[in-house]
């Protein structure tokens, strides 16, 4: 057993899928030139009235709910007052006594095993601009000051960077099927400040350090490693842990420090003056139930057991929203469930990746990829044929039926057409039909090879090796008609 005991929280930040930002009507997209995304009162010019964005309570509520948190009927806004150079009214409007929602409680798989962990609150609020390093200069972009941001504090359950990593993985598949986050750490729409402590076994939590802006659930796990080493190394030395703010170095693979770690009463919270509090009716509440859909941990756990698919493809299948919903359509059109998803899984994704094309802007529609599979269902065509036809949707935009017509591909029960082939190929190599007699399975793949080599792609190989088998096993190696 180890000698220090780990207790790691997050505190996750997501950017709302909202049009337009959360307190004003200025649009909420990335990449858009600096400053141009901006009005007075997310610049914080005094006299201003920010308004509540609805949609962005709405998408609050809907985490709230996946999460089985006790959501709030009476949520208050709050005024955090600190200062930063990219948060032009010096305090940032955020929830502290009333948050959307508190507790809750979330699972995933990590580990090989299911792991519960619960949440402290969920709070929305605004986000800070963003501040450009160039050279001696910095210069600052107020686009994203005001965007949506909703706010998701675990309690420290986590005993390992490995769980916490787990933790955001599934954590942004949620929100993607929720639709409220693209979930894209890279461009900071999801991002995720650590919190881990560390004692001797059974003394409960030690001296919380925080790491922050962490924007890959790699580097969350990393730096959670790295903390631990370095905290263990000071206890054992007989040092205390300071209380502090650090950030992750990916080139030194290290953390450093930023700053002493604030309290809550550093930031003088208190009410917002100008936005009343938030009583959700039971309008707005049904909506938000109607919208949250089935989540992918479920989803995945009923696919293995409606379907009969194994866990990994269950996963792969659930791990998207449109895939998921594509794949049951499919279904629903009579297409066999676990060869729709092997396919959507090996070469659906090939061919998309090849492309660097998704499955959603794609020609494959669901009902283009049932016709597919009841096709290759009923033996019309054959796996190597179902590649082309599959190659060509993706980039004509054509049905199955008409590609297969258009192109005059051969059936897969076509033994007259194959059996001239099959007479050479076997004449040619007499000793590996003997091999095959005495059951030596690599001489048997050699002349499939030599056989698909010379009648093309739209042989079958399943045909193939039926009818391989059958005339080396005949007293003379002949084609069985």
């Amino acid at each position: 057993m180890a000698p220090f005991q780990t207790f790691i929280g997050l505190e996750i930040h997501i950017h709302l899928l909202t049009k337009t930002k959360v307190f004003c009507s200025c649009r909420s997209a990335f990449g858009d030139p600096p400053n141009t995304n901006v009005c007075p009162v997310c610049l914080g010019y005094p006299g201003v009235l920010p308004a509540v964005n609805r949609e962005a309570l709405k998408m609050a509520y809907m985490v709230g709910t996946a999460l089985n948190c006790d959501l709030s009927m009476h949520t208050v806004f709050e005024r955090k007052n600190y200062f930063y150079p990219d948060m032009p009214k010096n305090y940032q409007i955020s929830q502290f006594s009333d948050p959307v929602g508190r507790g809750g409680w979330f699972e995933f798989e990590t580990g090989g095993k299911i792991k519960r962990i619960s949440f402290h609150d969920i709070h929305l609020e605004e986000d800070a601009g963003k501040m450009i390093h160039d050279g001696s200069r910095t210069l600052l972009d107020y686009n994203r000051a005001g965007t949506s941001l909703l706010e998701i504090v675990t309690n420290p359950d986590f005993s390992s960077g490995e769980e916490a990593e787990d933790f955001l993985q599934a954590f942004r598949r949620l929100v993607r099927y929720l639709g409220v986050c693209d979930g894209n750490m890279e461009e900071g729409s999801l991002r995720c400040d650590a919190n881990i402590s560390i004692n001797r076994q059974g003394k409960g939590l030690g001296t919380k350090v925080e790491i922050k802006n962490l924007n890959s659930s790699r580097f969350v796990r990393k730096a959670m490693a790295y903390e631990y080493r370095r905290q263990a190394k000071t206890l054992k030395l007989g040092g205390a842990i300071v209380q502090e703010t650090r950030l992750w170095n990916e080139e030194k693979q290290k953390t450093q420090n930023m700053r002493t770690k604030e309290a809550a009463h550093d930031y003088r919270y208190f009410p917002e003056p100008d936005l009343p509090p938030f009583c959700p009716d039971e309008g707005f509440l049904m909506g938000v139930a109607e919208a949250v859909p089935e989540l992918p941990f479920f989803r995945k756990q009923r696919f293995g057991r409606q379907y009969g698919l194994t866990a990994e493809l269950a996963d792969f299948i659930a791990d998207e929203k449109f895939r998921a919903d594509f794949f049951e359509v499919c279904v629903d059109e009579g297409a066999d469930p676990a060869e729709t998803a092997k396919w959507l899984k090996g070469e659906v994704a090939k061919q998309l990746a090849r492309r660097e094309a998704d499955l959603e802007g794609s020609f494959l529609s669901s009902f283009r990829m049932a016709e597919l599979m009841k096709l290759l269902g009923s033996g019309r065509i054959h796996a190597n044929i179902g590649r082309q036809v599959l190659e060509l949707v993706l980039d004509e935009d054509m049905d199955p039926v008409r590609l297969i017509e258009r192109e005059e591909f051969a059936g897969s029960d076509d033994r007259e057409a194959l059996g001239p082939v099959v007479d050479q190929v076997l004449s040619n190599n007499r000793e590996a039909v003997l091999q095959v007699r005495d059951g030596s399975q690599k001489a048997l793949g050699f002349l499939m090879g030599q056989v698909l080599k010379t009648a093309g792609q739209q042989a079958d190989p399943k045909l193939v090796r039926r009818i391989l088998l059958d005339a080396c096993h005949e007293e003379s190696p002949a084609r069985k008609d």
